[in-house]
């Protein structure tokens, strides 16, 4: 049982690296959307950190991306940003973090 219970571990192991890499990614991801967004909105080094932070507690809210879309959607409603830009940058920036952690 030794060599299962090893084996077990292991994968226990490899799973939470897994998936601290996959928060560590997405976190860094969405600190990129706010700064892009922040550029966009024309905010200053203060209100971009807050924003910044709106934007990471946004993508907690459910599984997935689409409370993070939805927030950057609004927030950009004035701004003539189509959908389709603001997915188009979301995987941009995931790839520009994933590149970051590996």
């Amino acid at each position: 049982m030794g060599k299962f219970d090893e084996r077990e571990k292991s994968f226990e192991k490899k799973f939470a690296h897994s998936e601290e890499i996959k928060f560590k990614v997405d976190a860094r991801r969405n600190k990129y959307l706010g700064q892009w967004a922040s550029q966009i909105l024309g905010y200053n080094s203060d209100q971009e950190k807050e924003y910044i932070q709106s934007v990471i507690k946004a993508d907690l809210e459910e599984s997935g991306t689409e409370d993070l879309f939805r927030k950057l959607k609004a927030d950009l409603a004035d701004h003539n940003i189509s959908d389709e830009e603001i997915r188009k940058k979301m995987v941009e920036l995931n790839e520009k973090a994933k590149s970051e952690f590996k």
